[in-house]
């Protein structure tokens, strides 16, 4: 709700003593100009930019937004940017205390301040989500009549997770994790700046990519963090934060593993290695290597679709789809939410029966296209639909099989040069089984000769 005299009491006093309050406070920006990362967001004329002023005149004024992203990636930044930087009204709820009546009771006051000294409001509402339908359905009328602008915030998936008659009356911005280089600059600000650590400690680079790590592209976990180590560091008189202090601090031992080098492609092969071996231990091991060391999730679901078609294949022809759908997940979710998603798919993966059957077989074909064992495309496979195709002989002799009582009709379909290849070799493991006895009887009734 508004300030009341105590939390306006809480701020002089934060005012005053800055060190009252967490670093990830202290180091919120100001202005739009000092947010970290999500410039897509904050280009001139953007929806934010008006909220705060910028351009905001005219007959078309800002529009509510729902901002969408991972913990730590700037949401509620964005919006204490915005209150301090508008000149209207600002009204912070959570969603985690907050009802209808308190909403209903924003929504008074709005009007009220409209009406009575032309003062717009902007309703900031935290995890949106948890908010039931009915909830969210309260919003609907000043939304749409404007009479509060809404900067609503979620981590989960708004189509699924937000009201679609709010979401048509709102512009959706999706937040985007945080890199390396967003949290190394927001980092070694708060070592220096005033409201931060004011030089009071230094931070090594072996530290820094540790720190790094752990942050998992959060903002505020690396400002935590940081606080924290800086100052186990000034009590044991020492004005650098040491790799050990920071390993004791947050209770978590620095990964060997550089991202960047060969251990990124070891581990990497190690845990395909050890799914294509089916020993799932292994695998789980040298997952939970990438993992606790902040690899991509999108990289190691990269490796996991890959594995799934190279080393297992139609052996499961669920194992595809299995890690395409974990693909998809942590696109959505992030860690650390992701690492059960990865755990799932890999797991799966080792665990299925194995065939590189189909690794093989596009192989093989490659390597006869590539040593010039093509030739015309035959006569009756020809495309058939456009004049004179019929005096050239294209189309002409084709068999329809869906006119054969079996389905297959026996015609040559590859070209003169490869037409007794053998491409596709299936093994007898797991579902490929079904898959061997498919082929030996097509190619019998294709009236194939064996090569």
């Amino acid at each position: 709700m508004e300030p009341d005299l105590f939390t306006a009491a809480a701020e002089e006093r934060q005012e005053k003593d800055p060190s009252s309050s967490p670093l990830a406070v202290r180091m919120r920006p100001r202005t739009l100009d000092e947010v970290v990362g999500q410039q897509h967001l904050l280009k001139p004329g953007s929806p934010l930019r008006r909220l705060v002023g910028e351009g905001a005149g005219g007959p078309a004024g800002p529009s509510s937004v729902i901002l969408w992203g991972p913990p730590g990636t700037g949401k509620t930044t964005l919006a204490y940017v915005v209150s301090k930087a508008t000149n209207k009204r600002f009204v912070e709820l959570s969603a985690i205390t907050a009802g209808v009546k308190e909403v209903r009771a924003v929504i008074d006051g709005a009007r009220r301040a409209t009406g009575g000294f032309g003062k717009d409001t902007v309703l900031f509402l935290d995890e949106i989500h948890r908010f039931s339908k009915a909830q969210q359905d309260s919003l609907l009328p000043a939304v749409e009549n404007r009479w509060v602008t809404l900067i609503a915030a979620t981590t989960e998936n708004p189509y699924f997770s937000v009201i679609s008659p709010l979401l048509s009356r709102s512009l959706l911005l999706t937040l985007e994790p945080l890199t390396d280089d967003d949290l190394r600059g927001l980092i070694r600000r708060a070592l220096t700046d005033e409201r931060g650590l004011r030089g009071a400690v230094t931070l090594p680079e072996d530290t820094e990519d540790h720190l790094l790590r752990i942050a998992g592209g959060d903002a505020r976990r690396a400002l935590t963090a940081l606080e924290a180590a800086a100052g186990a560091a000034l009590d044991k008189g020492e004005s650098e934060i040491a790799l050990t202090t920071l390993e004791e601090t947050v209770d978590r031992a620095a990964v060997k593993y550089d991202r960047d080098g060969d251990q990124h492609y070891d581990v990497a092969s190690a845990l395909i290695k050890s799914i294509r071996g089916s020993d799932v231990d292994a695998a789980l091991h040298y997952l939970a290597r990438m993992i606790e060391a902040g690899e991509d999730p999108r990289f190691i679901a990269r490796r996991l679709m890959i594995s799934a078609s190279e080393d297992i294949g139609l052996a499961d022809p669920n194992a595809l789809p299995i890690a395409v759908a974990a693909a998809q997940a942590v696109a959505m979710i992030g860690f650390p939410e992701a690492a059960l998603t990865l755990s799932h798919a890999t797991i799966a993966l080792a665990l299925a029966p194995k065939s590189n059957a189909a690794t093989t077989a596009i192989g093989a074909a490659l390597d006869d296209v590539r040593k010039g064992l093509a030739g015309p495309v035959p006569p009756h496979l020809r495309d058939g639909h456009y004049k004179g195709a019929a005096k050239l002989g294209h189309a002409q002799g084709y068999v329809y099989p869906h006119d054969l009582p079996e389905g297959i009709a026996s015609q040559q379909y590859a070209p003169d040069a490869i037409k007794d290849r053998e491409y596709y070799t299936p093994t007898r493991h797991g579902g490929e089984a079904r898959y061997a006895d498919a082929v030996e009887w097509t190619r019998k009734h294709l009236g194939r000769k064996r090569s």
